[in-house]
Order: structure tokens, then C-alpha cells, then sequence
């Protein structure tokens, strides 16, 4: 069994800055939805799921407010001609393609994966994460991948998509999955807006790599050879703690669905008019062929 757990905003956010300018006869834009559409199906593409969930930030967790207030308050207000968009997605889309939407008030998307990811392993299930969050790739190891299309990621020019495993994520940040955590607490991480002490992620990775984790490398800091080093860790040690308990990952919730409740069944009949009403011509046309493949009741497994 195979589990594919998609983070929706990244997905919404990507497909809206990649493609510019897509409306229909209407002038109601849809280039978001023509977007995460077509990347939701090559993900099925590429993957054949048998199980799957699209997980959607619904506020911020307060023990990450209570610890620094001013978390992720640098995000840019989301553009307007998303938002009806993203409503579009979340609420019709979603369900059609088959996946069930995840999310729970003040509790941001990587958590609950996280959560899904570990009960999934318990369960002998493989889990594919589609996403870009840093603190998510902590969670890789032998059950657990990620989905990546970046050119960085792929082996070969030609191939069209990667899974990144232990090895990969290793090679990708330097140090193991479970260290990743140890980097962003030195590092920060500018995107939510987590202050650093001043060390970079390459020169944090060494440093967690020669003493072996972030705990026996506070514990003697003395060993640091720059002394310049070894002072910005001595004077942001506090930080560094805070930002430790900001990039773990919250794995504790009660999942708000049964995993075995998470099977992906297209509604074909309903998702082609979702999609005539986008005017979506080739895309149309793609499912339209799938559709007719199906049985009778116009639902079922997607088939390529």
C-alpha cells in the first residue's frame, strides 16, 4: 500500500506564479486550478497511490506563537486572484479527483502529515510526501519518501520526477533526516521567519556532523575550532534551543480520518464538469479518455 500525503498550498502557490494569465470566457482566472490539477494527476502519474490526502494550513499552533510571536508574520498577504481559486480547489476539486482534504483549526499542514506519515509506517505503509517544507524532510527514513520534480533532485535530465530517501535527503542538506532539525535550530530559516545565530546551513551541517548533534555540540563548545563560531553559538544558545522546539514537527494529534479511509476515488461525471466550467480544452479531453475507461458508475482508481 502506498500512501501519498500532498501539501495544498505549496502546490496552489506553485502552480499560481508558474503559469500567468489563464482565465476563461468569464475573466475569472484559473491558472492556479489548470496548475495544481495537472500536478495532482502527474503525481498519480507517477506514483499510482492507492491512498491519499491533501493538507491545508488552518492557522498557526499556539505553542509556536507562545514561543516566538512573530512567526511567519513576514508572509506576503495571499494575491487576490488566488483566493477564489483556492476556495475552487479546496472545496470542488479536491473531493472530485478523489482525495480527501486534512486539515484541523490552528494547525499548520506539516504536523498533521507528519502525524499520517508515522501511524502510516506503524501500519507497514509507504508514504510518499509531496511537498517542499524543510521540516518535513526530518520525517524521511525507510518508509517514508519525497516526491520532487526539481531539476536539483533528479538523477538524470530525463527523468521526470524523483523520491528522495535517506541517502538523497542526506546528500541533499549534508547531514541525515534527523539532524535536519539540528541545522534549521543554528540556521534559522527566513521563510517563517525563525531567526539564525549568525551560521549558515553548510558550516551548521559540519559542525552537527563532526560532534555528532546539536545536544553534544552545545555541551562542549569549547571544541569549536573558529573562535568566531564558537561564540555566536555561545551568545545564541537560547535561540538556537527556542528554534529547536519551532522546527519539530507536532506528531501527537489524533488523526482526523482513518487512514484506511483515505482510498482515492475519482467522481469523474462531477469532475469533468468542474473542468468544462474552467474551459480547460486539452485537460478536458484527458480526462474525458480516462473517464470513459472507467465503469459504469464513473468512479473508481485513475488509470493512465
Amino acid at each position: 500500500m502506498k500512501l501519498l500525503l500532498i501539501d495544498g498550498h505549496y502546490y496552489v502557490y506553485r502552480s499560481f506564479f508558474a503559469i500567468q494569465g489563464l482565465s476563461n470566457s468569464r475573466g475569472e482566472p484559473t491558472n492556479a486550478i489548470f496548475g495544481f490539477t495537472k500536478t495532482v494527476r502527474l503525481m498519480l502519474k507517477h506514483l499510482a497511490p492507492d491512498l491519499g490526502g491533501i493538507f491545508w494550513d488552518e492557522g498557526l499552533p499556539q505553542r509556536r506563537l507562545e514561543l516566538q510571536p512573530a512567526y511567519k508574520e513576514t508572509r506576503k498577504e495571499m494575491p487576490s486572484p488566488m483566493i477564489p481559486q483556492l476556495e475552487y480547489i479546496r472545496n470542488t476539486l479536491t473531493p472530485l479527483l478523489g482525495f480527501t482534504n486534512i486539515a484541523l483549526p490552528n494547525t499548520e499542514a506539516d504536523d498533521l502529515m507528519g502525524c499520517y506519515s508515522i501511524a502510516a509506517c506503524k501500519q507497514n505503509i509507504e508514504v510518499v510526501l509531496a511537498t517542499n517544507d524543510k521540516d518535513l524532510y526530518q520525517l524521511v527514513g525507510p518508509c517514508v519518501r519525497v516526491y520532487s520534480t526539481a531539476k536539483a533532485d533528479l538523477a538524470s535530465p530525463k527523468d521526470a520526477f524523483a523520491l528522495l530517501a535517506e541517502e538523497e535527503v542526506t546528500k541533499k542538506w549534508d547531514v541525515p533526516p534527523k539532524l535536519i532539525g539540528d541545522v534549521l535550530a543554528i540556521a534559522g530559516d527566513s521563510v517563517d521567519n525563525i531567526p539564525g545565530v549568525g551560521v549558515g546551513r553548510k558550516a551548521a551541517a559540519a559542525l552537527l556532523r563532526e560532534h555528532g548533534g546539536l545536544e553534544p555540540l552545545l555541551a562542549n563548545l569549547d571544541a569549536v575550532k573558529s573562535l568566531k563560531t564558537r561564540e555566536k553559538l555561545r551568545n545564541g544558545r537560547e535561540q538556537i534551543l527556542q528554534n529547536r522546539k519551532m522546527v519539530d514537527l507536532d506528531c501527537r494529534t489524533e488523526l482526523p480520518f482513518a487512514i484506511e479511509q483515505l482510498r482515492i476515488r475519482p467522481d469523474y461525471p462531477r469532475l469533468i464538469e468542474a473542468l468544462e466550467r474552467c474551459e480547460f480544452k486539452s485537460l478536458l479531453q484527458e480526462v474525458r479518455d480516462e473517464a470513459s475507461r472507467q465503469p459504469a458508475t464513473g468512479q473508481g482508481e485513475l488509470a493512465f
